[in-house]
């Protein structure tokens, strides 16, 4: 019996041996509890607002952006009707002003982040010459179409509806514009051939993308309405403390520069 006890006794301390002690001083991972942010964002924002999410998320790797952009005529459309985004950038600051008024966003979470700016855009192999002729190119009698965003949905639409009127030759092109639905759709129309000449946002003018494409003209900033570009939290936001963190990026000197490097000017300029 003595001898019994002894062996069940040796077998349950050689068991124990592979157990880890709790107290084990193993590496320790940190995690973080995920969160995320439905952005709507202005067309114009897409290079710029992607280097910003890059950014964001290394100062912040427990939230997830996910972005949509588009026309800001028609976010407002979406948000109107509780589309499930939680912060808006868009292109002007009517359109996050008219969100407040409808109780839609926060009117403390109302921020200017940029100041937009347009001009003409053509492609390499076009001969009008941007430089030298300036507005003029679009009363050139070789430019069968010029491409502008939609004065309906896109505040940059307006904004080059606006610059025609000033140099007087609205009237006189009307029958030549092609609307895209965005300002991006817009460019899409220039660079695939679908128009001769574009006029369309500075930010997506000097995009890697289109630099080597083709040629840039700025339009004088007093032809247009100052582009103002705001966003707002909206009111049913999932998550309000993360939107508070990606808009502290966005109007902070590190999210300024990002910006100012892809065309954009700082709010009040």
């Amino acid at each position: 019996m003595k001898s019994f006890l002894g062996k069940a006794i040796l077998i349950a301390l050689l068991a124990g041996c592979d157990r880890v002690p709790v107290d084990a001083d193993f590496p320790k991972t940190t995690t973080f509890p995920q969160k995320s942010i439905s952005v709507a964002a202005a067309s114009d924002l897409k290079f710029a607002f992607e280097e910003i999410a890059s950014e964001f998320k290394k100062l912040h790797p427990e939230i997830q952006i996910e972005t949509t952009f588009g026309s800001s005529g028609n976010f407002f459309s979406q948000l109107s009707n509780k589309a499930p985004f939680d912060i808006f950038f868009s292109a002007d600051i009517g359109y996050p002003e008219k969100l407040i008024e409808q109780g839609d966003g926060l009117k403390e979470a109302l921020f200017s982040y940029a100041v937009g700016h347009i001009g003409i855009w053509v492609r390499n192999d076009c001969s009008l010459d941007l430089d030298k002729n300036g507005i003029a190119v679009l009363t050139d009698a070789s430019v069968k179409k010029i491409a502008i965003a939609n004065p309906r949905f896109a505040p940059y639409g307006r904004a080059a509806e606006a610059a025609l009127n000033h140099f007087e030759i609205y009237e006189s092109i009307q029958d030549r514009l092609v609307l895209g639905d965005n300002i991006a759709q817009t460019v899409q129309f220039v660079e695939s051939g679908a128009a001769d000449v574009g006029i369309i946002a500075a930010s997506l003018a000097t995009a890697s993308n289109l630099q080597n494409k083709g040629r840039f003209w700025l339009l004088p900033t007093d032809s247009y309405p100052t582009l103002v570009q705001a966003g707002v939290i909206l009111s049913w936001a999932k998550d309000r403390q993360a939107c508070e963190q990606l808009r502290l990026f966005v109007t902070s000197e590190a999210g300024q520069a990002i910006l100012k490097k892809h065309g954009f000017a700082p709010p009040g300029h």
